[in-house]
Protein backbone atom coordinates (compact mmCIF):
# COMPACT_ATOMS: atom_id res chain seq x y z
CA UNK A 1 0.00 0.00 0.00
CA UNK A 2 1.17 3.08 -1.28
CA UNK A 3 1.03 4.03 1.73
CA UNK A 4 0.88 7.63 2.25
CA UNK A 5 -2.17 9.40 2.24
CA UNK A 6 -2.13 11.44 -1.26
CA UNK A 7 -5.87 13.98 -2.51
CA UNK A 8 -7.29 12.31 -5.17
CA UNK A 9 -7.00 14.18 -8.75
CA UNK A 10 -10.49 14.97 -8.13
CA UNK A 11 -12.96 15.52 -4.75
CA UNK A 12 -15.61 12.61 -4.28
CA UNK A 13 -18.06 14.11 -6.73
CA UNK A 14 -20.65 11.24 -6.28
CA UNK A 15 -20.82 12.58 -2.32
CA UNK A 16 -21.90 16.15 -3.27
CA UNK A 17 -25.11 15.04 -5.09
CA UNK A 18 -26.27 13.40 -2.01
CA UNK A 19 -25.28 15.99 0.06
CA UNK A 20 -27.51 18.56 -1.89
CA UNK A 21 -30.69 16.29 -1.81
CA UNK A 22 -30.28 15.84 2.06
CA UNK A 23 -29.70 19.89 2.54
CA UNK A 24 -32.53 20.49 0.57
CA UNK A 25 -34.76 17.74 2.32
CA UNK A 26 -33.69 19.03 6.34
CA UNK A 27 -33.73 22.00 7.73
CA UNK A 28 -36.20 24.90 8.85
CA UNK A 29 -37.72 27.02 6.23
CA UNK A 30 -36.52 30.11 7.92
CA UNK A 31 -35.17 32.24 4.55
CA UNK A 32 -31.45 32.52 5.66
CA UNK A 33 -31.50 28.77 5.85
CA UNK A 34 -33.11 28.35 2.33
CA UNK A 35 -30.81 30.72 1.12
CA UNK A 36 -27.85 28.44 2.88
CA UNK A 37 -29.21 25.37 1.23
CA UNK A 38 -29.67 27.10 -2.52
CA UNK A 39 -26.31 28.73 -2.08
CA UNK A 40 -24.85 24.82 -1.04
CA UNK A 41 -26.62 23.39 -4.34
CA UNK A 42 -25.60 26.11 -6.77
CA UNK A 43 -22.28 25.42 -5.48
CA UNK A 44 -22.10 21.92 -5.37
CA UNK A 45 -23.54 21.87 -9.20
CA UNK A 46 -20.24 24.41 -10.33
CA UNK A 47 -18.09 21.72 -8.14
CA UNK A 48 -19.41 19.05 -10.41
CA UNK A 49 -18.80 20.79 -13.62
CA UNK A 50 -15.21 21.52 -12.42
CA UNK A 51 -15.95 25.37 -12.20
CA UNK A 52 -14.00 25.49 -9.12
CA UNK A 53 -13.69 29.00 -8.87
CA UNK A 54 -17.72 29.11 -8.97
CA UNK A 55 -17.56 26.43 -6.73
CA UNK A 56 -15.21 28.51 -4.14
CA UNK A 57 -17.74 31.22 -4.31
CA UNK A 58 -20.58 29.49 -3.59
CA UNK A 59 -19.12 27.26 -0.63
CA UNK A 60 -17.85 30.81 0.93
CA UNK A 61 -21.56 32.40 0.78
CA UNK A 62 -22.63 28.81 2.74
CA UNK A 63 -19.66 28.72 5.45
CA UNK A 64 -20.03 32.44 6.35
CA UNK A 65 -23.84 31.38 7.01
CA UNK A 66 -23.85 30.46 10.33
CA UNK A 67 -27.69 30.60 10.76
CA UNK A 68 -28.01 28.02 7.92
CA UNK A 69 -24.81 26.11 9.17
CA UNK A 70 -26.64 25.19 12.84
CA UNK A 71 -29.92 24.99 11.40
CA UNK A 72 -28.60 21.92 9.09
CA UNK A 73 -25.24 20.54 9.98
CA UNK A 74 -25.10 18.81 6.65
CA UNK A 75 -24.13 22.07 5.36
CA UNK A 76 -20.79 21.72 7.11
CA UNK A 77 -19.63 19.63 4.68
CA UNK A 78 -18.82 22.77 2.66
CA UNK A 79 -15.61 23.52 4.39
CA UNK A 80 -14.08 20.69 3.05
CA UNK A 81 -15.43 21.09 -0.56
CA UNK A 82 -14.21 25.01 -0.16
CA UNK A 83 -11.11 23.57 0.57
CA UNK A 84 -10.77 20.72 -1.83
CA UNK A 85 -12.10 24.15 -4.84
CA UNK A 86 -9.43 26.09 -3.93
CA UNK A 87 -7.06 22.68 -3.80
CA UNK A 88 -7.94 22.39 -7.23
CA UNK A 89 -7.40 25.78 -8.16
CA UNK A 90 -3.54 25.54 -7.00
CA UNK A 91 -1.26 25.18 -9.28
CA UNK A 92 2.34 23.91 -7.89
CA UNK A 93 4.11 24.92 -10.91
CA UNK A 94 3.01 28.79 -10.35
CA UNK A 95 4.20 28.20 -6.66
CA UNK A 96 5.48 32.01 -5.63
CA UNK A 97 2.29 33.79 -7.46
CA UNK A 98 0.52 35.49 -4.89
CA UNK A 99 -2.86 34.39 -5.83
CA UNK A 100 -1.88 30.86 -6.63
CA UNK A 101 -0.38 30.43 -2.98
CA UNK A 102 -3.40 32.33 -1.29
CA UNK A 103 -5.17 29.15 -2.96
CA UNK A 104 -3.81 26.14 -1.47
CA UNK A 105 -3.84 28.62 2.16
CA UNK A 106 -7.24 28.66 1.89
CA UNK A 107 -7.34 25.13 1.03
CA UNK A 108 -5.23 24.27 4.41
CA UNK A 109 -7.78 26.61 6.43
CA UNK A 110 -10.97 25.13 5.15
CA UNK A 111 -9.87 21.50 5.13
CA UNK A 112 -8.91 22.23 8.83
CA UNK A 113 -11.95 24.18 9.50
CA UNK A 114 -13.85 20.71 8.09
CA UNK A 115 -11.94 18.45 10.28
CA UNK A 116 -13.36 20.76 13.51
CA UNK A 117 -17.13 21.20 12.04
CA UNK A 118 -18.13 17.91 10.72
CA UNK A 119 -18.63 15.59 13.62
CA UNK A 120 -19.00 12.42 11.39
CA UNK A 121 -15.62 10.47 12.01
CA UNK A 122 -15.57 9.93 7.93
CA UNK A 123 -15.69 13.77 7.17
CA UNK A 124 -13.05 14.23 9.83
CA UNK A 125 -10.55 11.56 8.66
CA UNK A 126 -10.92 12.75 4.80
CA UNK A 127 -10.56 16.43 5.62
CA UNK A 128 -7.67 15.43 7.66
CA UNK A 129 -6.28 13.14 5.13
CA UNK A 130 -6.71 16.19 2.11
CA UNK A 131 -4.73 18.25 4.25
CA UNK A 132 -1.97 16.06 5.23
CA UNK A 133 -1.77 15.52 1.33
CA UNK A 134 -1.89 19.37 0.93
CA UNK A 135 1.47 19.74 3.63
CA UNK A 136 3.21 17.15 1.61
CA UNK A 137 2.26 16.83 -1.37
CA UNK A 138 1.78 20.59 -2.22
CA UNK A 139 3.93 22.00 0.38
CA UNK A 140 6.42 19.66 0.95
CA UNK A 141 6.04 20.68 4.64
CA UNK A 142 6.48 17.25 6.46
CA UNK A 143 6.61 19.10 10.08
CA UNK A 144 3.55 20.31 9.70
CA UNK A 145 2.00 17.72 8.39
CA UNK A 146 2.88 15.13 11.69
CA UNK A 147 0.60 16.31 13.92
CA UNK A 148 -2.31 15.99 11.02
CA UNK A 149 -1.47 12.14 10.88
CA UNK A 150 -0.84 12.25 14.26
CA UNK A 151 -4.49 13.25 14.78
CA UNK A 152 -5.85 10.97 12.12
CA UNK A 153 -4.46 8.20 14.25
CA UNK A 154 -6.33 9.03 17.30
CA UNK A 155 -9.30 8.99 15.59
CA UNK A 156 -8.57 5.36 14.06
CA UNK A 157 -6.09 3.67 16.24
CA UNK A 158 -6.88 0.49 15.26
CA UNK A 159 -5.96 1.18 11.79
CA UNK A 160 -2.98 0.07 10.74
CA UNK A 161 -2.99 2.43 7.45
CA UNK A 162 -2.75 5.45 9.16
CA UNK A 163 0.54 4.25 11.09
CA UNK A 164 1.99 3.45 8.10
CA UNK A 165 1.20 7.01 6.09
CA UNK A 166 2.75 8.49 9.59
CA UNK A 167 6.14 5.95 8.56
CA UNK A 168 6.04 6.76 5.13
CA UNK A 169 6.24 10.74 6.39
CA UNK A 170 9.24 9.81 9.14
CA UNK A 171 11.09 7.39 5.52
CA UNK A 172 10.98 10.31 3.94
CA UNK A 173 12.60 12.61 6.42
CA UNK A 174 15.38 10.55 6.74
CA UNK A 175 14.09 9.44 10.23
CA UNK A 176 14.18 5.84 9.82
CA UNK A 177 13.67 4.49 13.60
CA UNK A 178 10.80 6.40 13.69
CA UNK A 179 9.40 5.16 10.70
CA UNK A 180 9.80 1.50 11.65
CA UNK A 181 8.52 2.21 15.08
CA UNK A 182 5.63 3.21 13.16
CA UNK A 183 5.51 -0.15 10.91
CA UNK A 184 5.47 -1.73 14.43
CA UNK A 185 2.43 -0.01 15.66
CA UNK A 186 0.68 -0.96 12.00
CA UNK A 187 1.62 -4.92 12.98
CA UNK A 188 0.54 -4.28 16.56
CA UNK A 189 -3.06 -2.67 15.53
CA UNK A 190 -3.15 -5.62 13.19
CA UNK A 191 -0.89 -8.40 13.44
CA UNK A 192 -3.06 -10.71 11.12
CA UNK A 193 -3.02 -8.65 8.30
CA UNK A 194 -0.58 -9.21 5.62
CA UNK A 195 -0.39 -5.89 4.10
CA UNK A 196 1.30 -4.65 7.19
CA UNK A 197 3.87 -7.26 7.02
CA UNK A 198 4.41 -6.30 3.19
CA UNK A 199 4.89 -2.71 4.15
CA UNK A 200 7.81 -3.98 6.90
CA UNK A 201 9.08 -5.47 4.20
CA UNK A 202 9.41 -2.99 1.51
CA UNK A 203 11.03 -0.55 4.72
CA UNK A 204 13.72 -3.55 5.71
CA UNK A 205 14.67 -4.12 1.89
CA UNK A 206 15.43 0.29 1.03
CA UNK A 207 17.43 0.37 4.17
CA UNK A 208 19.32 -2.85 2.89
CA UNK A 209 18.24 -5.27 5.42
CA UNK A 210 17.74 -8.22 3.32
CA UNK A 211 17.13 -11.24 5.94
CA UNK A 212 14.52 -8.84 7.74
CA UNK A 213 12.73 -8.32 4.80
CA UNK A 214 12.29 -11.94 3.45
CA UNK A 215 11.27 -12.96 7.46
CA UNK A 216 8.29 -10.39 7.16
CA UNK A 217 7.35 -11.72 3.60
CA UNK A 218 7.57 -14.96 4.72
CA UNK A 219 4.82 -13.70 7.52
CA UNK A 220 2.85 -12.29 5.51
CA UNK A 221 3.00 -15.71 3.15
CA UNK A 222 2.51 -18.18 5.98
CA UNK A 223 -0.69 -16.09 6.54
CA UNK A 224 -2.56 -17.19 3.79
CA UNK A 225 -0.59 -20.19 3.00
CA UNK A 226 -3.14 -21.37 0.16
CA UNK A 227 -2.39 -17.86 -2.17
CA UNK A 228 0.14 -18.79 -4.36
CA UNK A 229 0.93 -14.21 -4.73
CA UNK A 230 2.33 -14.78 -1.49
CA UNK A 231 5.46 -17.29 -2.61
CA UNK A 232 5.67 -15.78 -5.91
CA UNK A 233 6.62 -11.52 -3.94
CA UNK A 234 9.16 -13.73 -2.41
CA UNK A 235 10.26 -14.90 -5.29
CA UNK A 236 10.39 -11.41 -7.05
CA UNK A 237 12.74 -10.28 -3.84
CA UNK A 238 15.00 -13.07 -4.03
CA UNK A 239 15.29 -12.77 -8.16
CA UNK A 240 15.80 -8.56 -7.61
CA UNK A 241 18.91 -9.02 -4.81
CA UNK A 242 21.00 -11.74 -7.05
CA UNK A 243 20.55 -9.56 -10.03
CA UNK A 244 21.23 -6.60 -9.07
CA UNK A 245 23.65 -6.82 -5.91
CA UNK A 246 27.07 -6.75 -7.34
CA UNK A 247 28.86 -7.17 -3.66
CA UNK A 248 26.92 -11.08 -3.66
CA UNK A 249 29.40 -13.63 -4.19
CA UNK A 250 28.36 -16.33 -6.57
CA UNK A 251 28.02 -19.14 -4.02
CA UNK A 252 25.21 -16.38 -2.21
CA UNK A 253 23.74 -14.84 -5.14
CA UNK A 254 23.07 -18.83 -6.22
CA UNK A 255 22.11 -19.29 -2.68
CA UNK A 256 19.31 -16.88 -3.48
CA UNK A 257 18.34 -18.00 -6.50
CA UNK A 258 17.77 -21.22 -5.15
CA UNK A 259 15.71 -19.88 -2.89
CA UNK A 260 13.45 -17.88 -5.32
CA UNK A 261 13.11 -20.82 -7.48
CA UNK A 262 11.96 -22.51 -4.18
CA UNK A 263 9.20 -19.89 -3.77
CA UNK A 264 8.00 -20.05 -7.72
CA UNK A 265 7.53 -23.77 -7.27
CA UNK A 266 5.51 -23.41 -4.26
CA UNK A 267 3.13 -20.91 -6.00
CA UNK A 268 3.48 -23.15 -9.43
CA UNK A 269 2.14 -26.32 -6.81
CA UNK A 270 -0.60 -23.99 -6.17
CA UNK A 271 -1.64 -22.59 -9.50
CA UNK A 272 0.21 -24.27 -12.47
CA UNK A 273 -1.41 -21.88 -14.67
CA UNK A 274 0.16 -18.75 -12.79
CA UNK A 275 1.80 -16.90 -15.79
CA UNK A 276 3.70 -14.25 -13.47
CA UNK A 277 5.16 -16.80 -11.45
CA UNK A 278 6.24 -19.19 -14.29
CA UNK A 279 7.71 -15.92 -15.90
CA UNK A 280 10.13 -15.34 -13.30
CA UNK A 281 10.84 -18.86 -12.69
CA UNK A 282 12.08 -18.80 -16.22
CA UNK A 283 14.19 -15.41 -15.29
CA UNK A 284 15.36 -17.47 -12.26
CA UNK A 285 16.84 -20.26 -14.36
CA UNK A 286 18.64 -18.44 -16.38
CA UNK A 287 20.00 -16.56 -14.07
CA UNK A 288 21.12 -19.76 -12.24
CA UNK A 289 22.50 -20.67 -15.78
CA UNK A 290 25.01 -17.49 -15.43
CA UNK A 291 26.88 -18.52 -12.02
CA UNK A 292 26.62 -22.51 -13.31
CA UNK A 293 30.39 -24.02 -14.24
CA UNK A 294 28.75 -26.93 -15.84
CA UNK A 295 28.03 -26.01 -19.55
CA UNK A 296 25.66 -29.42 -19.49
CA UNK A 297 23.82 -27.83 -15.99
CA UNK A 298 23.62 -24.58 -17.84
CA UNK A 299 22.00 -25.71 -21.24
CA UNK A 300 19.53 -27.81 -18.90
CA UNK A 301 18.30 -24.79 -17.27
CA UNK A 302 18.23 -22.54 -20.74
CA UNK A 303 15.78 -25.92 -21.91
CA UNK A 304 13.71 -25.52 -19.05
CA UNK A 305 13.52 -21.66 -19.21
CA UNK A 306 12.49 -21.46 -22.87
CA UNK A 307 10.27 -24.50 -22.16
CA UNK A 308 8.48 -22.15 -19.20
CA UNK A 309 8.49 -18.99 -21.62
CA UNK A 310 6.83 -20.91 -24.66
CA UNK A 311 3.92 -21.96 -22.36
CA UNK A 312 3.59 -18.34 -21.17
CA UNK A 313 3.55 -17.18 -24.65
CA UNK A 314 0.91 -19.99 -26.03
CA UNK A 315 -1.10 -19.44 -23.01
CA UNK A 316 -1.22 -15.36 -24.15
CA UNK A 317 -1.80 -16.23 -27.51
CA UNK A 318 -4.64 -18.15 -26.53
CA UNK A 319 -5.88 -15.76 -24.23
CA UNK A 320 -6.17 -12.98 -26.75
CA UNK A 321 -8.49 -15.21 -28.91
CA UNK A 322 -10.98 -16.84 -26.54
Amino acid sequence: MTIRIRAASAAPVALVVGLSVAAAGCGKYSWTNLKGVKAFKDANAAYQAKDYKRAAEGYEEVVHNETALQTTPTLNTAFFFLGNSYDQLYKPAKQGDAQNDQYIQKAIENYRKSAERNTDPKWKKSSLEYLASAYVDKLQDAEKAEPVYQQIIQLEPGEPGNYMALSKLYEDAGRYEEAEAQLQKAKDAKPNDPAVHVALAGFYNRQGEFEKTIASLEQAANMNPNNPEGWHLIATYYWDKANKDFRLTDAVKRDYILKGLAMEDKALALNPNYMEAMTYKNILLRLQARVEKDPNKQKELLNEADKLRNKVLDMQKAAKKS
